[in-house]
């Protein structure tokens, strides 16, 4: 009997995922760190944690997780202890991304609506704070996922394999652990994304109001301040609306029912249920390799960059290498 339609195209999908993941943050990092896309520090300090904690979620969910359980099912990363500290790193990992969001937003509805706050809050040394506050919480309040785990099998003493206990599924100390968990992430992260969001649309209606005005008695004012908020609002939202539009399965998932056969121990399962959450796992995960795409769309000098460092793989002062 073959394998349901859906885990034949996890099977593909989640290869292509990973290569496509690593290359286009790998390359986010470095353009950004570069500094020369007209972003200022502080919003490319929040890009680049951003790019390296999706990162992160492909290297350990996607690659180290989904595709060595679908294809070398029994390694050192099989092990227990091992196994069990890798579902941690996942959850951490797609935390972390998760919050790196809400912080960038939060930052952007500071620096629009809140100008007298907006010299202290948004520099570079309060986003490595931030950022550094999240990779410290995230990993922390990852940590009782751990003991939620119980070895299949034993060999030699050596535990293999994690299998949620019994105490996980009729504890209600665990029921009320992951409720609290879906509400964290991201319930509550989509909720302040769309509400930051709201207010920052409204200052700049209110705002474009007044400038209009200004502009009706023959005063004139900064149109390059105006283009420049114009262009970080487009990637704000551009940012803000893929993660939303690309979790919202999962969301709706995660607060209905709990999660099955999280490692493929069934590889023959197919009920519309399980296609909905294996759906809902792909589209959240494709949200950690699309940034780099949402930068090349909305920034000019990033696609500038991107274009240099093309044509330097290929080139050599200028000439073409034979």
């Amino acid at each position: 009997m073959g394998y349901p339609l859906i885990y034949r195209i996890e099977r593909i999908y989640y290869p292509m995922l990973a290569v496509f993941g690593v290359t286009v943050n790998m390359v986010a990092i470095v353009i950004l760190s570069r500094g020369k896309c007209g972003l200022s520090k502080c919003i490319t300090r929040y890009l680049v944690g951003m790019a390296a904690a999706d990162l992160f979620v492909v290297v350990t969910d996607v690659i180290l997780n989904r595709i060595n359980i679908m294809y070398f099912p029994v390694n050192f990363l099989s092990i227990t202890p091992v196994c069990s500290v890798l579902v941690v790193l996942c959850i951490a990992s797609i935390d972390c991304s998760v919050w790196f969001t809400v912080a960038f937003t939060f930052d952007r509805f500071i620096a629009i609506c809140c100008q007298k706050l907006r010299t202290k809050y948004c520099t570079q040394r309060t986003a490595t704070v931030v950022l550094g506050a999240v990779c410290v919480v995230s990993p922390n309040r990852c940590i009782p996922f751990y003991f939620t785990f119980q070895p299949k099998i034993i060999i030699d003493q050596v535990p293999w394999f994690c299998f949620s206990n019994e105490s996980f599924y009729n504890s209600p100390f665990w029921s009320a652990y992951e409720w609290i968990d879906s509400i964290i992430t991201p319930l509550v992260p989509i909720c302040l994304i769309v509400s930051f969001n709201a207010l920052t649309v409204r200052h700049i209606i209110a705002a474009n109001r007044i400038r209009r005005g200004l502009r009706n008695n023959g005063q004139d004012q900064n149109d390059q301040k105006m283009e420049n908020r114009k262009k970080s609002m487009i990637l704000l939202f551009t940012l803000s609306g893929n993660f939303i539009l690309l979790w919202m399965i999962y969301v709706v998932y995660s607060l209905n029912w709990l999660v099955e056969n999280y490692n493929y121990i069934d590889k023959y399962l197919n009920t519309p249920l399980y296609r909905v959450q294996q759906v809902g796992f792909m589209l959240q995960l494709l949200s950690a390799c699309t940034n780099t795409c949402i930068y090349g769309l909305t920034q000019t000098k990033f696609r500038e960059e991107l274009k240099s460092g093309m044509k330097y793989l290929f080139t050599l002062n200028g000439k073409l290498l034979k």
